[in-house]
């Protein structure tokens, strides 16, 4: 019983071990975003940088997925409850899902799969080649200058997609409706503004920043995790993408368990 237990607690210390030191990295992270205003051009450019690659260029997907998606709970939907005689609470569902819930959750996925392999890969590569080490022998702090322009830019990112992902969910239906079936159009806006709060929406926000926070500091902390071999670079970006996942899962069920309690 005791070997048992033994072999317990040396497969869990290390894990609560490494607790202040993540804690530690995280309140620098925050700490250092919020004096990033104070930055040089430099800094402000990878920021820029990071917008652009997280922000712009996954537009195009979030379109087809929230349009996709969007019509397929709208239409589905109405033709369930029309049986039902209660076409009214589409508008509501259509919100919840899109909106508040699901949308969030997918943004975060498509950010995760699109960038954070690619920012732990990056820091990774800079470790292995030193270049971590000459910012340090010169005075410019690692968090400063590649970890709060990242954070900032991947927490960023997430927030515009879950905007941009509920406006053309909501925006699709409406479309596909117009040559599916013009009659459910009619008073599409109208009785979606009726069901529309402002708790939806900004819970969906909250939902992105913390999304956002969730990635960046997963990605960039196991890109620092990387050591001396060219090797540990591609499992820091799998690693990377796995636990921002978790992370992720974990962030939704409290924001749900705060729902049901509250």
């Amino acid at each position: 019983m005791n070997t048992f237990l033994g072999k317990i607690g040396r497969a869990i210390s290390p894990f609560f071990s490494g607790i202040p030191y993540v804690l530690g990295y995280i309140g620098r992270t925050f700490s250092s975003s919020g004096a990033f205003v104070k930055r040089e051009r430099a800094a402000r450019k990878i920021l820029i940088m990071q917008l652009l690659f997280t922000f712009i260029e996954a537009l195009p997907i979030i379109v087809v997925l929230s349009s996709a998606l969007g019509a397929a709970i709208f239409l589905m939907g109405y033709t369930l409850l029309l049986s039902l005689g209660q076409t009214a609470m589409i508008y509501k569902i259509l919100l919840v899902v899109v909106v508040q819930e699901l949308g969030p959750v997918l943004v975060a996925f498509v950010v995760t799969a699109r960038s954070a392999t690619a920012i732990a890969t990056e820091l990774g590569t800079m470790v292995t080649s030193h270049q971590v080490e000459s910012y340090v022998s010169v005075g410019v702090d690692p968090i400063d200058y590649l970890v709060a322009p990242r954070f900032l830019g991947v927490t960023l990112s997430v927030v515009f997609l879950g905007l941009y992902f509920s406006f053309c969910g909501i925006l699709g239906p409406f479309i596909v409706a117009k040559f599916v079936n013009p009659t459910i159009a009619s008073g599409y806006f109208s009785n979606l503004l009726k069901e529309l709060s402002f708790m939806t929406v900004f819970t969906s926000v909250l939902k992105c920043g913390v999304f956002g926070m969730v990635i960046s500091i997963t990605a960039t902390f196991y890109g620092f995790n990387v050591e001396r071999a060219s090797t540990e670079i591609p499992v820091a970006g799998i690693l990377a993408v796995s636990k921002s996942f978790v992370g992720i899962i974990v962030s939704e069920v409290v924001f749900v368990l705060l729902a049901v309690i509250f």
